[in-house]
């Protein structure tokens, strides 16, 4: 009875996701967990593998594999300085925090702890800049 509605809760959407490590961290930890016992689940998921490595693709398979809407990782940095057009912040917005692309969080909590990390040393160049300029200024301007 388990396998039966392990089998019936997850959509192929919810497998392909997997297989592309793209679906909610709880449905990855679910559907890791159902193919330990299910072994008709195990058959789906290598049927839709196969059905991906044979080349049938659909466009929704194509979308979410090049993860068109996705921003790059430039686009993510704009963002975390705030230099973006209002409308493509708020896409952004929706899509890191209303959609929780797994993908797009991983890389902007990267560019944040690179960001973090850079914040001291900056501040370190730019008091060596003034203190190295400071007797070459004119006073007199």
């Amino acid at each position: 009875m388990l396998d039966f509605m392990a089998r019936l809760h997850f959509t192929d959407a919810d497998l392909e996701g997997f297989l592309d490590e793209a679906a909610p961290a709880e449905t990855m930890a679910a559907i890791e967990r159902a193919l330990r016992d299910d072994s008709q689940l195990a058959r789906r998921l290598t049927r839709i593998r196969g059905r991906r490595d044979a080349g049938v693709h659909s466009l929704g398979d194509v979308w979410r594999r090049e993860r068109i809407s996705c921003p790059t990782r430039e686009e993510l940095g704009s963002f975390l300085l705030g230099v973006l057009e209002d409308g493509h912040a708020d896409y952004l917005r929706f899509h890191i925090h209303r959609i929780g692309c797994r993908i797009c969080r991983a890389n902007l909590a990267d560019l944040q702890a690179e960001q973090e990390e850079a914040a001291p040393a900056a501040t370190q160049r730019r008091t060596r800049y003034f203190q190295s300029s400071a007797g070459y200024l004119d006073r007199s301007e």
